[in-house]
């Protein structure tokens, strides 16, 4: 009997998804022993765990962008547009963020109108913004603000840090050329990738969703800006 081709995406999206699952159980054991451990070791230790616990978080959420734009590529992906509360969603992910956030001593605010609602893919666009939490935690000094608003007949969301800002050259190029592999600083582009497809796939009216990066804000630092129609 001749044995069938193997698909090699379909092995690679196989594999992704028990990397997630492993992860998941090791970043549940290091939340686990870091409060257990929160009173009984020094502050530099503390902050070298809480710093593992977030980039094992960072990279599950690697996983999980891989995966999705591999349902997405292969038009699987179950895409749900349904009028969500904007206010609702941003309090839940910095929520579930505010443990990671609090390691590293930063001050997470959110700005949104309870009356804010709008069409989009819950899953997807709070995707988008755990990437831009996870991507303002490298570059804020403390504080990092979450606003959300109706501006011109487009929602806009921001996440805005008090970090030194995007470099000049990320600001000069169109946000998905900034995908490209680093191997200084292990950034391979996905989020921006990530970020930016997901944004264009909202679309109505003749409008289209997208992402910019800007410097600014509330604070002078850096600006993850998604707009949706």
């Amino acid at each position: 009997m001749e044995q069938d081709e193997i698909n090699f995406s379909d092995f690679i999206a196989s594999s992704t998804h028990d990397m997630k699952n492993s992860l998941n159980i090791q970043i549940g054991f290091l939340e686990e022993l870091m409060a257990v451990c929160r009173d009984k070791i020094d502050a530099s230790m503390l902050d070298r765990l809480g710093h593992s616990i977030y980039e094992a978080n960072r990279m599950n959420m690697n996983l999980i962008q891989i995966l999705s734009l591999y349902k997405l590529g292969k038009s699987i992906y179950p895409m749900d547009i349904s009028e969500q509360s904007v206010n609702q969603m941003l309090e839940e992910v910095v929520m579930q963020n505010q443990s990671i956030m609090g390691y590293k001593g930063i001050t997470v605010t959110t700005e949104c109108e309870d009356s804010c609602y709008w069409y989009f893919d819950r899953d997807l666009v709070s995707g988008i913004l755990v990437n831009a939490l996870n991507n303002a935690y490298n570059y804020t000094t403390d504080k990092i603000h979450v606003l959300s608003r109706v501006r011109d007949g487009m929602l806009e969301i921001r996440v805005e840090d008090n970090g030194k800002g995007y470099p000049q050259h990320m600001l000069k190029s169109n946000v998905t050329d900034n995908r490209g592999v680093s191997f200084a600083t292990g950034s391979t582009g996905l989020g921006f990738y990530f970020s930016s497809l997901v944004a264009g796939m909202h679309k109505n009216a003749g409008k289209q969703g997208r992402l910019i990066i800007e410097n600014g804000g509330a604070y002078g630092g850096g600006c993850f800006v998604v707009t949706l129609p």
